[in-house]
C-alpha cells in the first residue's frame, strides 16, 4: 500500500507541475504522508524531474527540510 502512495504522489506532482503554488502544496502533503525512506526517494526523483524546470527549484527546499 505504501508503494502505491509513492507512485500516486509522483503522478499528482507531474500533473500539477504547471503551477508552482499547487506543486508546493501537493509536495507538502506528500511529505506528511510518506514514509521516511520514500521521502528520500521522492527527493531523488524531484531532482531529476525539476532538472529542466527552474521554476520548481524552490520547491526542493520543502522536501530537503524533511529528509
Amino acid at each position: 500500500m505504501a508503494r502505491e502512495m509513492f507512485e500516486y504522489t509522483k503522478t499528482v506532482l507531474k500533473k500539477v507541475s504547471f503551477n508552482t503554488e499547487l506543486f508546493t502544496k501537493e509536495l507538502e502533503k506528500a511529505v506528511n504522508r510518506l514514509l521516511p525512506f520514500e521521502i528520500k526517494e521522492l527527493y531523488i526523483w524531484l531532482q531529476e524531474f525539476t532538472y529542466n524546470k527552474p521554476e520548481l527549484y524552490p520547491c526542493l527546499a520543502v522536501i530537503s527540510n524533511k529528509k
